[in-house]
């Protein structure tokens, strides 16, 4: 029984769905999806899709659902090498443009790969001048040694590890926590008050990116949950699965619900309030 000393503490933080965890469907299923489950909002995952691409068309699917687009993930992957141009500067500009015309308070960004060196070498320094050219948060988001067999391959410049560089807010993935295999709760430490954004996901340690439902894999997902209930976070907490191996649409939907209800149980953390 609880103590009557004890409170409930629920974060101001939002939980929205990456358009990404309906991969291969499209980002308007996404959007059907989150409203109809009831997160708070989506995070655009800006991809192939043309309609991730497209302002407009996701400016319609937010009113039509009646759900808010939180943030904005910018094309950093491979397969997005082209998509909003190849230089990796214009990429971000256009995703910080989407990120204010829509209200979304965050773009998520990944270090560059080694080859690109020029923009490596600037990286830091021209996250640093964007983020003060606007109230959006970069949120530039943890990554993770490449591994074949028995090797290793640092492809992440200036690190994989984004704690070791100075930006003034980062996004903590536990999915890629578990691929670098480190302590996602020391990672979350060293990053303090200038966590502004959350990728939730499990992992087992695997070489993969696994991108597991929260609870299903060993990372600490309810303990940094109820970290940021007691600290008062007030970024967003973003569900980033897999659900590519869902034998059906209902399967994907029960997966992302239970991920959802995951997250909202263990951002509700109790407090014990001091005795007068």
């Amino acid at each position: 029984m609880a103590n009557p000393r004890d409170v409930v503490r629920i974060p101001d933080a939002k939980v929205a769905l990456s358009t990404a965890s309906v991969y291969p469907e499209s980002t308007a299923t996404a959007f059907e999806i989150a409203a109809r489950i009831g997160y708070d909002g989506v995070e655009v995952m800006v991809w192939t899709d043309p309609v991730s691409q497209d302002i407009e068309a996701l400016r319609r699917l937010s009113d039509y659902h009646r759900i808010p687009i939180l943030a904005v993930h910018a094309p950093c992957l491979l397969i997005t090498q082209r998509v909003w141009s190849t230089d990796p500067w214009v990429k971000l500009q256009r995703a910080r443009a989407a990120a204010e015309k829509l209200g979304a308070s965050a773009v998520v960004v990944h270090p560059p790969f080694r080859w690109q060196r020029q923009y490596a070498r600037d990286f830091v320094e021209g996250i640093w001048r964007m983020a003060n050219e606007t109230d959006v948060r970069f949120a530039v988001e943890n990554m993770y040694p490449w591994r074949y067999r028995d090797r290793e391959m640092l492809a992440y410049a200036p690190d994989w590890d984004v704690t070791k560089d100075d930006y003034r807010h980062f996004t903590i993935d536990l999915s890629h926590a578990a691929t670098s295999r480190v302590d996602a709760l020391a990672m979350l430490d060293r990053m303090g008050g200038r966590l502004g954004h959350v990728h939730l996901a499990d992992g087992r340690g695997s070489a993969k990116d696994e991108h597991l439902v929260p609870g299903r894999g060993t990372q600490p997902c309810a303990e940094l949950l109820e970290r940021l209930a007691v600290t008062g976070f007030d970024g967003h907490v973003v569900i980033e699965v897999n659900t590519r191996r869902a034998m059906s649409g209902a399967e994907r939907e029960a997966d992302l619900a239970e991920a959802l209800a995951f997250t909202r149980l263990h951002l509700a953390s109790a407090v014990k309030v001091p005795r007068r």
